[in-house]
């Protein structure tokens, strides 16, 4: 089955593709290598998920909130590129977590988007290298951010 087939069979819906709200490209193709900028929780209607894990939101609304950075990733992926299928592999997540300083558990909250990812690409093409990490606040207090490298099919 190709990614696009797989992401069909989630039943999951993509959010629109963000615009840039800055100076910055929200992907940036270079050879086979396809960057993108660190994306936010974007709902179907255009509006952001918004608190802070250990205060405004619990583990699991956190783990949900970064699956959806994911479906907004894949969003700006096939809006600009035309198909999942285009996508070889998953090289890298930076995953940001706007948490309380005693939050501890920023992997588990980033798994939303990398399960998701697995799900579309499998686990040897859809599991990269990955670092999850928390903040004292993100931009419009979002609960999660995530930046990812992908490689394209030659």
């Amino acid at each position: 089955m190709t990614p696009d087939e797989r992401f069909a069979q989630t039943g999951l819906v993509l959010p629109p593709a963000p615009t840039p709200l800055g100076v910055y490209k929200p992907y940036l193709i270079d050879g086979l290598h396809c960057y993108v900028s660190g994306h936010g929780p974007v709902q179907s209607d255009k509006s952001l998920i918004i608190g802070r894990i250990g205060k405004d939101m619990s583990m699991e609304e956190g783990k949900l909130a970064a699956r959806q950075v994911g479906l907004t990733i894949l969003s700006t992926l096939k809006t600009n590129l035309g198909s999942l299928n285009k996508i070889k592999r998953v090289i890298k997540v930076l995953g940001m977590v706007n948490c309380t300083p005693e939050f501890e558990k920023h992997p588990y909250i980033i798994n939303g988007c990398s399960e998701l990812f697995a799900e579309i690409w499998g686990t040897d093409n859809g599991i990269g290298v990955r670092s999850a990490v928390g903040f004292g606040s993100l931009p419009d207090n979002i609960p999660v951010e995530i930046e990812a490298l992908f490689e394209l099919h030659p």
